[in-house]
């Protein structure tokens, strides 16, 4: 799952003020952003190479470290003690905890096949990526309405005001993050644009992956806080 991840941290500023956006937003992703860190150092690698012959159907990678059932107590003890000691707050601690079980919960029904600990060991998610990846991105597509539908009502609620512009520009990212998705489900941007073998050094497929990323996150962190308050 890609956008639907982003929308819980949305969720989570809205009922934890205390914390920052941008820190929810990372923690949304913090197995995602792991997994990049682990295909560098060589223990997650992901394949295809190429970013213009990936799919989300043929992309090959064991997240044993970053995504796996066991390191998620690791993660989750980490985040924890992160997000109590940098915002002084036990409940800060505590929602970062369930930010990353949510994104394990999230992926189980719309993501990468992952397991206990290991390729060996008990399948721990449906791994519909790989099996029916239309049906994973309809899953995400789903659930992003419905959390954007609950963030947007709640702030109707609390008096907050967006016009319009700043509303549809934060559906646009989500949107973008489902578009990308759904390109490239069983087709690569190779067959459907009929792009010729070529290697420039950095048409990779993880800086691809880590530029979608980025983008949201940073497009998301300047338009979620642009809002106003309704006077008494």
């Amino acid at each position: 799952m890609l956008a639907g991840h982003f929308t819980t941290a949305l969720i989570a500023k809205q009922k934890f003020p205390k914390g920052t956006l941008l820190y929810f937003l990372i923690i949304s992703q913090l197995q995602d952003f792991l997994w990049f860190l682990f295909h560098y150092l060589g223990l997650e690698p992901t394949n295809p190479s190429d970013a213009f012959n990936a799919t989300l159907s043929n992309m090959m990678v064991d997240m044993v470290y970053s995504h796996d059932l066991l390191p998620q107590l690791f993660w989750l003890l980490l985040v924890f003690l992160i997000g109590k000691f940098l915002f002084k707050s036990t409940k800060i601690g505590l929602v970062s905890l369930v930010l990353v079980s949510s994104h394990f919960i999230l992926d189980f029904f719309s993501g990468h096949m992952h397991h206990i600990f290991g390729a060996d060991t008990i399948e721990a998610g449906l791994g519909l990526y790989a099996s029916n990846p239309y049906l994973a991105i309809f899953i995400e597509t789903l659930f992003s309405i419905s959390a954007l539908w609950y963030f947007f009502r709640e702030e109707n609620k609390n008096g907050i005001i967006r016009i319009t512009k700043n509303k549809m520009a934060i559906i646009f990212v989500f949107a973008y993050g489902i578009v990308f998705m759904l390109l490239i489900a069983t087709k690569s941007f190779r067959e459907l644009f009929g792009i010729p073998e070529f290697d420039l050094g950095f048409n990779t497929n993880m800086p691809t992956l880590i530029f979608t990323y980025g983008i949201m996150l940073y497009c998301l962190n300047y338009f979620v806080p642009k809002f106003e308050t309704k006077k008494e």
